[in-house]
């Protein structure tokens, strides 16, 4: 709950500079006719509307677990990075659109000095609004907001890149300010490509090996572990979920056994940053028969497959 708090309290005061930069910008759209700076606008006020879906997921994400919703409403942060995606991919078209179209029909710029203004105010919006997003993304857990908070850091150097058209036209070279702003459309498309990655990677599931072997150091330093078998995590909005499995001795007693399972969650718990539960399957040492013989007819299935090649079994 605290974590979406802080999350929510970090996007609308991102939304709020944002907004202000936006605003600034579009009155000397409106005085210069800078298409380039019309193209930074346009992506200035897309990222501050990525604040909106975000909003939402963490708003959905403090409801609790039911019945249908088993493991809570985290995913829609994950569909709320799509939302983003969609949204950085919409202003690439408005930019390349309104670039080529003041390539096919040229304008005179005016009010140089008044863009190199607003190019320089909306790098300043945006870097700062980036180093804000990131840090609270990064200490929460949550992917779409560091992903947005890198977006926001790219849109910071394209506002800078405005001031070559300026630097261009001032030089006589009517075609810089459509160029630069064909120049940008190429920066967010690049931004597109790391954003769509990331949210892919977060549906796929996708998370740091580097916390799996931690959990597996984590697992095999509780006493009574004498191995572990198969760790899988997963996000489930700026939250980690696990299952793991440990080895322990066959001739524990069931309450002994459930003792080490719950020492190896709380293990767990403190090894690795941001899990908040994880489901501990005990198996045991080797006795005479294999306790899983009657799921090897489910052998072929993909994730039974996965769990016998890392266990062992």
């Amino acid at each position: 709950m605290e974590t979406s708090r802080e999350g929510m309290r970090t996007l609308w005061i991102s939304l709020a500079v944002l907004g202000i930069t936006t605003v600034v910008q579009a009155m000397i759209v409106a005085l210069s006719g800078s298409v380039a700076l019309l193209g930074d606008t346009i992506h200035n006020a897309a990222d501050a509307l990525t604040a909106v879906p975000l909003a939402i997921a963490f708003l959905l994400g403090r409801r609790a677990a039911n019945r249908r919703y088993t493991y809570g409403y985290g995913r829609a942060e994950d569909l709320a990075g799509v939302l983003i995606v969609a949204t950085i991919a919409a202003s690439a078209v408005l930019a390349a659109y309104a670039a080529v179209d003041r390539l096919l029909n040229p304008r005179d710029i005016t009010h140089l000095w008044s863009v190199s203004g607003a190019a320089l105010a909306g790098f300043t919006g945006n870097e700062w609004v980036a180093r804000y997003r990131i840090r609270t993304g990064r200490r929460i857990g949550s992917a779409a907001l560091v992903a947005d908070g890198l977006h926001a850091r790219t849109d910071g150097f394209t506002s800078l890149a405005v001031l070559l058209g300026a630097g261009g036209t001032a030089l006589g070279w009517r075609a810089a300010d459509p160029v630069v702003g064909l120049l940008i459309t190429v920066a967010i498309l690049m931004v597109l490509k790391d954003a769509a990655r990331e949210v892919c990677r977060r549906l796929m599931d996708s998370v740091d090996p580097d916390l799996v072997a931690t959990a597996h150091a984590a697992l095999r330093g509780v006493d009574g572990v004498l191995g572990t078998g198969a760790v899988r995590m997963r996000w489930i909005g700026h939250v980690l979920r696990a299952e793991a499995e440990i080895v322990v001795d066959a001739r524990l007693t069931v309450v002994e056994a459930h003792r080490i399972a719950v020492a190896a969650e709380h293990a767990l718990m403190h090894a690795v940053p941001r899990l908040t539960a994880a489901t501990v399957h005990t198996d045991h040492t080797p006795v005479e028969g294999d306790p899983h013989a009657a799921l090897d007819h489910h052998a072929s299935h993909p994730a039974r497959t996965a769990r016998l090649a890392v266990s062992g079994h």
